[in-house]
């Protein structure tokens, strides 16, 4: 089997720290450590979980970066507070210290060494805005060919986005909100030649975190991995709907199968009313695009993976 390397770039939501935890259940991928960006969370708890979850998956191999970047469009804060919460979780707090290390650099400086460092072009595993990737690409031109492909759970192509112009006032709702964060950053990472495969709402849409699904987690507690999903998920599900942003995007790594991709030619539109807004244009950049994933088998997957 080949071993692909991945980094993981996450902005500290519920939903990415689960990614992790998929990710690190993978054979066939080798991470290389994981960066947090400030933009679903509020940095500090964000990292700590982080930590502290690796520790609690044995994995303290893996360094951990804080990204200083900052966005365009702060995230809701009722959403970023979560982070504190998570990290008071009882399953994360068993020991008095945090093994896994945090690297004095930040995380755009560790993401432009750890890629120029690595054997071979590397796999990011993007889970929040685009702003880190960005300031790495801004530091060294090499960085771009030391990128295999990013693999980034955002945009709306078809369907309306998640940002609400009742609470952004000057927007009109098309963006989806890991864009909408830096849509400059996001711009500018579809100006480079990196292969993309990008996870829109359209198909997580399709994929909601129900009620049952989260039951079933907890019977399946006595796994570690299975206790911290099912806690993260009660915390978000009066939330008017949750659904598997992140986890179905990092999904693809391990079980491509379930999944069918379609080539589009795909735009960014940086500023305006639509700031943020993924397009299907015929003079944009190729990407592939996740288009429907058999539901049925990803849930039984996640919970077959998360019995660990």
């Amino acid at each position: 089997m080949t071993t692909e390397l991945v980094i993981h770039d996450h902005d500290g939501g519920i939903d990415d720290y689960l990614s992790l935890g998929l990710l690190l259940t993978m054979e066939n991928v080798k991470v290389l450590g994981v960066v947090v960006t400030p933009a679903d969370c509020y940095a500090t708890p964000a990292v700590s979980v982080t930590r502290k979850l690796l520790d609690l998956l044995g994995r303290n191999d893996i360094p951990v970066a804080e990204s200083t970047v900052r966005g365009l469009n702060p995230f809701p804060r009722e959403w970023r507070q979560t982070a504190y919460i998570v990290d008071h979780f009882p399953i994360l707090n068993d020991a008095d210290d945090i093994m896994t290390p945090l690297v004095p650099e930040t995380g755009q400086q560790f993401l432009t060494r750890a890629l120029l460092d690595a054997p071979e072009p590397v796999t990011l595993l993007v889970t929040g805005p685009l702003t880190t990737v960005a300031a790495a690409l801004d530091s060294d031109p090499a960085v771009e060919g030391k990128i295999r492909r990013i693999l980034w759970m955002g945009g709306a192509l078809n369907v309306r986005g998640n940002v609400d112009p009742l609470t952004e006032p000057g927007h009109d709702g098309s963006a989806e909100w890991n864009v909408y964060w830096d849509p400059i950053a996001a711009y500018q990472v579809w100006q480079t030649n990196i292969p993309l495969v990008l996870c829109p709402l359209d198909i997580t849409n399709h994929v909601p975190v129900t009620s049952a699904f989260i039951k079933q987690l907890g019977r399946n507690r006595q796994h570690k991995l299975s206790e911290v999903a099912a806690l993260c998920y009660s915390l978000v599900m009066n939330q008017g709907g949750y659904y598997f942003w992140d986890v179905l995007t990092t999904g693809y790594l391990g079980r491509p199968d379930l999944y069918t991709v379609r080539e589009e030619t795909t735009a960014v539109l940086p500023d305006g009313l639509s700031q943020g807004r993924t397009v299907i244009d015929p003079h944009g950049r190729r990407t592939q695009v996740l288009e429907s994933v058999d539901v049925t088998r990803f849930y039984d997957y996640i919970l077959t993976q998360w019995r660990r």
